[in-house]
C-alpha cells in the first residue's frame, strides 16, 4: 500500500484497529497479494478492492475488534458464489488486531513490500517526484550530496540520505532498485550514470535507469559514455528524456506525473 500509510501510523497513536490483508488469490480478485485495509470502530484506511468482499471483511473485523468474535488463521473468499462479484476468483484474508506498539513494526513491513526507487536530486522536480510516488506503489531511497536540501518532514515511504560523492550510494541500492537521476549538476548526473551502467555489468539488476534531460544532453553524454569504453548495447539501457511521450508541460509536477507513468509502466 502507499499513501494510506502515514494515516494509518497516525490514528494508530490513539486508536486500536483491525489489518485485513490480502494473502493470496487464486483466479480473478480485485487486488493482488499484499493489499491492505486498516478497519477501525467507525472508519477505513485503504481499500482492498470495494464491493462486497470489502463490506463483509469491514464487518467481520469491526467484530474482531469490539471482542465478539475470533479468526484464527487465514478466511477463505470465494467471490463469485457467496459473494455475488462478477470477478469470479478466490482470495485469501487475514486479520489482525494492531495498536500503537505495532507502529513501527508495521512501518517496516508494509513498506518493504513496495517498489524500490532511488531518486538522486533533491531539486523541484525531485521534491514533486517524492511527493508523488509516496502515494503510488514505490519506496523511495532519496539521495543527494548536498546538506540541508530535503524538507523535515516526508511520508514514511520516503527516505533521504546524503551520499558525498553522490555515485556511492548506487553500490548498495536494494536489488530491483528503479533508478531517477536528477541531481544539480551535469557532472553528478554523469557520475551516477556511469555507476549505474558499472552496476548493470555486474549485477544487471536494475530495471529502469532514467536520466532527466533533453535528447541534446544525452547526445553529449553518450558520446563521453562511449569514450569510457560502454557499448551501444549498454548505453541502450538507460532512458533520456525521462516521463511517457505526450505530456509536454516543463513544470516539476507535469513532470512528475509523466516520469511517474513510466515507472508504472516499467513494473508491467
Amino acid at each position: 500500500m502507499n499513501g494510506v500509510l502515514d494515516p494509518l501510523l497516525a490514528r494508530l497513536r490513539t486508536e486500536d484497529a483491525v489489518l485485513v490483508r490480502v494473502e493470496s488469490t487464486q483466479g480473478s480478485a480485485p487486488r493482488e497479494a499484499g493489499t491492505w485495509m486498516a478497519v477501525w470502530a467507525d472508519g477505513l484506511t485503504g481499500t482492498i478492492g470495494g464491493g462486497q468482499l470489502e463490506f463483509q471483511a469491514m464487518q467481520e473485523a469491526r467484530e474482531l475488534l469490539a471482542g465478539r468474535r475470533r479468526i484464527d488463521g487465514i478466511e477463505r473468499y470465494p467471490l463469485g458464489p457467496s459473494l455475488g462479484q462478477c470477478c469470479g476468483g478466490v482470495v485469501f484474508l487475514s486479520y489482525r488486531r494492531i495498536t500503537a506498539a505495532d507502529a513501527p513494526a508495521l512501518q517496516r513491513d508494509l513498506t518493504a513490500q513496495l517498489a524500490p526507487v532511488a531518486l538522486f536530486g533533491g531539486g523541484h522536480v525531485g521534491a514533486a517526484l517524492a511527493r508523488l510516488l509516496a502515494g503510488l506503489p514505490f519506496r523511495v531511497r532519496w539521495i543527494d550530496s548536498r546538506d540541508g536540501v530535503f524538507p523535515e518532514a516526508l511520508p514514511a515511504q520516503v527516505e533521504t540520505e546524503h551520499s558525498e560523492p553522490v555515485q556511492d550510494a548506487v553500490a548498495d541500492l536494494a536489488p530491483g532498485s528503479r533508478v531517477l537521476i536528477m541531481s544539480f549538476s551535469h557532472a553528478e548526473d554523469l557520475d551516477i550514470v556511469i555507476a549505474c551502467l558499472k552496476r548493470l555489468r555486474e549485477r544487471d539488476d536494475l530495471p529502469y535507469v532514467g536520466l532527466i534531460g533533453s535528447k541534446t544532453k544525452w547526445a553529449t553524454f553518450r558520446h563521453r559514455l562511449e569514450a569510457r569504453g560502454f557499448a551501444p548495447a549498454e548505453l541502450a539501457r538507460i532512458t533520456c528524456p525521462i516521463g511517457v511521450p505526450g505530456i509536454t508541460g516543463k513544470e516539476p509536477e507535469v513532470i512528475a506525473v509523466a516520469v511517474a507513468a513510466q515507472l508504472l509502466q516499467s513494473q508491467g
